[in-house]
């Protein structure tokens, strides 16, 4: 009998643990507030951040709409550090670039091309 007492006791707390434990991790990561709303933003803006690579643009080819950029490593590619050929994403892109410039920049592969989607200019 002490036995069943002790784990109905055991059950019923480990259930009100269990819902206090929910009713804590919504709060906690509720995005419905202007403050989980900004906190999911800036950790989308790192996420961004960190998914740049350096570059050193060696040629723009404006007609044909590619560039080509020696970079670092490309994770999000599985790529090591290379020079190699991007289509761009937009070919206005290209008009602000030219040989030599340092950026960081996003690429991705869309429709089976290595695509610049992004850039920032470095010094």
């Amino acid at each position: 009998m002490k036995t069943l007492k002790a784990l109905a006791a055991t059950a019923l707390l480990a259930l009100g643990m269990n819902a206090q434990a929910a009713q804590h991790s919504h709060t906690e990561h509720d995005h419905s507030t202007a403050e989980g709303m900004q906190m999911h933003q800036q950790l989308v803006q790192k996420e961004a951040q960190e998914m740049l690579a350096d570059g050193e643009v060696r040629k723009v080819d404006k007609s044909a709409g590619k560039i080509t950029i020696k970079h670092g490593p490309l994770p999000n590619l599985g790529m090591g550090a290379m020079t190699m050929v991007f289509r761009a994403a937009d070919s206005t892109m290209l008009d602000q670039l030219k040989a030599g410039d340092r950026i960081r920049f996003h690429a991705d592969t869309i429709n089976g091309a290595l695509t610049l989607m992004r850039y920032e200019q470095h010094d």
